[in-house]
């Protein structure tokens, strides 16, 4: 779960770090790049997180009808993954 959320608020990231890379890079070369554009940002990052969102209810697997089987220690001490079982 951790790991999904990261990746949404990287996704998110994205279009803030881009933008300010990009006006760094022109400050430097001598370009004044403008204002910032909040609103358009804001937006790109709204379109990636609702792509990634729409994704996610594409490609991810099913698992209606299967019972979660939860990990196990076992006797020597190996942790054996949960997972899904057809009934």
């Amino acid at each position: 779960m951790l790991r999904l959320l990261l990746l949404r608020g990287a996704l998110m990231a994205a279009p803030f770090a881009a933008w300010f890379l990009w006006r760094a890079w022109a400050r430097r070369n001598g370009r004044e790049p403008g204002a910032t554009p909040w609103a358009w940002l804001f937006a790109a990052a709204g379109v990636l997180l609702a792509l990634s969102l729409m994704a996610t209810a594409i490609f991810h697997t099913d698992t209606r009808g299967q019972t979660y089987v939860p990990g196990e220690v076992g006797p020597d001490g190996r942790v054996t993954e949960g997972r899904y079982e057809t009934r």
